[in-house]
């Protein structure tokens, strides 16, 4: 018998396509996947989907080979269980926590952008006349001054001119705010490249085989109506993935700034198998 509320969660999904602000697949904007091909190894891609904007990839595995070597690494290590996935904790849970642990020691700070604007006009103005009548101008200037012009632009993990942040499960605007953070960060020279990871859309089918959703403290969940609240309930097509991603890519909501992302598959997850999903 098939269940209503996968019925009705593949209902939203598909509403949230027809609208237009999910894409299932990179646009014309990404880099050619033959070249994430070269430049992200073979085991990494195993694990994750990825695409890369505006030459990320390349730049990443050629002028900045140490940090992309520590991401990397990262990446090759994470993983998560099921029972992390059913517990609830939104962005906050311990999935992000695991970055934290490996990147934190290895100098990846939380860095907060600010700066002040100094503008200056400057042209040229008639004073006077020669007795010739030739005019004669004078170089006249303006200072403009906006004090905190940028403030609070914020990114998890920074080190040198490389920017990562992670979205497990967050509302999808969260990825506005991080790509809005990394387009200022590069505009102002200080980082060149940022990396964002998020759920694969090959996670949904996991979330609706793990049955009832836990709490924090691993109790199963209720709704108010007495009726269990079910694991996958939790990720709506409204929060951070890389449908959501994708569609603010390929619309080139990351401005200047070259990003790379990995999707989080199933083959992260240490207690599960694709079979099953048969």
């Amino acid at each position: 018998m098939a269940n209503p509320d996968n019925e009705e969660d593949d209902d939203d999904l598909q509403a949230e396509v027809s609208k237009g602000d999910v894409a299932l697949a990179p646009g014309e904007a990404a880099d050619s996947q033959s070249i994430v091909d070269k430049k992200v190894p073979a085991d990494v891609r195993s694990l994750y989907d990825v695409y890369s904007y505006r030459g990320a990839a390349v730049l990443l595995s050629e002028s900045h080979r140490s940090e992309f070597k520590q991401i990397l690494d990262c990446l090759r290590s994470f993983r998560i269980s099921t029972a992390m996935i059913r517990r609830a904790g939104g962005n906050e849970s311990e999935i992000p926590k695991l970055l934290s642990a490996t990147l934190r020691p290895l100098n990846w700070h939380e860095t907060i952008i600010q700066g002040d604007l100094d503008v200056r006009l400057t042209w040229k103005e008639k004073v006077r006349e020669t007795a010739g009548g030739k005019p004669v101008f004078e170089i006249r200037c303006r200072n403009i001054r906006r004090a905190k012009f940028l403030d609070g632009h914020k990114i998890d993990y920074v080190k040198g001119k490389v920017a990562f942040d992670m979205e497990w499960n967050s509302k999808d605007q969260t990825f506005d705010r991080d790509l809005y953070a990394f387009n200022a960060f590069a505009l102002c020279g200080a980082i060149d490249v940022g990396v964002l990871v998020t759920r694969s859309a090959s996670l949904n089918p996991v979330f609706r085989k793990l049955g009832q959703s836990l709490s924090k403290s691993g109790k199963p969940e209720f709704k108010p109506s007495g009726k269990p609240r079910m694991t996958f309930e939790k990720y709506g097509a409204s929060t951070t993935w890389m449908g959501k991603l994708l569609y603010r890519l390929n619309a080139g909501r990351n401005g200047s700034c070259p990003v790379l992302v990995f999707g989080i598959t199933p083959k992260c997850i240490e207690d599960w198998s694709d079979d099953a999903l048969d």
